[in-house]
């Protein structure tokens, strides 16, 4: 079996997407035996994520005009007819079109993974761009996939709220386990993490407001670390001086090593420097307003972290199963959640941390999302009958 997956992007530059999807083809074609070629844009960090592929190797296309629209000459020659299927995690840009284009020239299966775009507020964020795009292309495209991938039952919902009938696959992102969920020595404050984008719409100005609140009774730091969208982080540290929270900036040190500051803004962290900042906190939080299945939450459960989300995150299972504290985006609700965690003993938060840990062993590891996802492929190639992650 021949597949393409088509992205924007091959490196840390599609956040999130980059991530997932990296460790999803590489696991179908070394666990499941699929010949994959990636293609997407080039950026500026393509060169140093490369390695990150291996053994696969992107193919890499030049963009021609505005970067926001992701147009490259070379799309015609790239993406090779003779795949039995095409997978695209492409969004609002030039790579969907391209994908259409693929599908009717093929006639041939195409999957398209919208990755948490589809749902309410991603839909009103840069709204009269995304329906331009709607108009142009993506609609089609959309309609014409022979199988929409939701990452969960309520990305599956957004898809039938904006009007889709195709089958749909509900099939997660996973994680990587490490082989111990054994966390640094902590000595002084305990940390609470973010990790990820920093956006508005992960509801960090809330978080601020309602760790304020809380930080005058307990001893905390809170370390916000990521890659700053569009200046957001410049506006989260106007509002830190306004809460009269003591800040520092760039991450080098955590822990009780922070003897003065309230909130570190990191910066971003990637590979070995992620997994220390994983290992050295306490507890993880992502006030969401909008996701598709954040890849953070489950990094930290697999490092055996206490996790405190909004329902917005689509893990309804973390709720169920008690591996996590529910919070709304407000920061009333934050507050409260925060109040929760932080007045745990450590025995309730390793106990909360260790069954975050049992979800991603036994639902959110990257072989039985890609045993899944191939037995997707199988049928849309081979018909037969529908995969049990098939919506009825």
């Amino acid at each position: 079996m021949k597949t393409l997956c088509l992205l924007e992007s091959v490196s840390r530059s599609d956040g999130g997407i980059f991530e997932a999807e990296c460790a999803l083809q590489k696991h179908l074609s070394q666990d499941e035996g699929v010949q994959v070629q990636v293609v997407g844009l080039e950026d500026r960090f393509t060169c140093e994520d490369s390695p990150r592929w291996m053994p696969l190797t992107p193919k890499v296309l030049a963009v021609s005009g505005p970067r926001a629209l992701g147009y490259s000459s070379e799309f015609g020659g790239a993406l090779d007819q003779q795949a039995d299927l095409l997978y695209s995690a492409s969004l609002w840009r030039y790579p969907s079109w391209a994908a259409l284009r693929w599908k009717e020239m093929t006639g041939k299966p195409m999957i398209v993974a919208p990755h948490g775009s589809l749902d309410g507020w991603a839909l009103q964020h840069s709204y009269f761009r995304k329906r331009i795009a709607g108009l142009l292309f993506k609609d089609r495209q959309l309609s014409a996939a022979s199988c929409l991938r939701g990452l969960s039952e309520a990305e599956g919902d957004s898809f039938r709220a904006y009007g889709l009938k195709n089958p749909i696959c509900v099939i997660p992102n996973g994680v990587e386990l490490p082989e111990s969920s054994s966390r640094s020595l902590r000595v002084g404050k305990r940390t609470l993490l973010f990790l990820g984008r920093i956006h508005p719409k992960k509801g960090l100005m809330n978080c601020l407001r309602a760790f304020a609140r809380k930080q005058k009774f307990h001893d905390w730091c809170f370390v916000i670390a990521g890659w700053d969208q569009g200046g957001h982080e410049v506006e989260l540290q106007k509002l830190c001086e306004e809460l009269g929270l003591r800040v520092e900036r760039g991450g080098s040190k955590i822990g009780g090593q922070l003897s003065e500051a309230e909130v570190v803004f990191w910066g971003p962290a990637f590979g070995a420097e992620k997994t220390q900042l994983f290992r050295s906190a306490d507890a993880f939080i992502l006030p969401s307003l909008s996701e598709g299945l954040p890849m953070a939450v489950l990094e930290a459960w697999a490092h055996g972290l206490p996790v405190v989300i909004t329902p917005e995150c689509n893990l309804s299972e973390a709720f169920m199963d008690e591996a996590a504290i529910r919070i709304n985006p407000d920061a009333q609700s934050i507050s409260v959640g925060l109040e929760e965690l932080f007045s745990m003993p450590d025995s309730e938060l390793q106990a909360m941390g260790a069954r975050g840990r049992q979800l991603v062993e036994q639902r959110f590891s990257w072989k039985i999302v890609a045993r899944q996802m191939k037995q997707v492929y199988d049928w849309l190639i081979g018909g037969g009958e529908k995969p049990e992650c098939v919506m009825r």
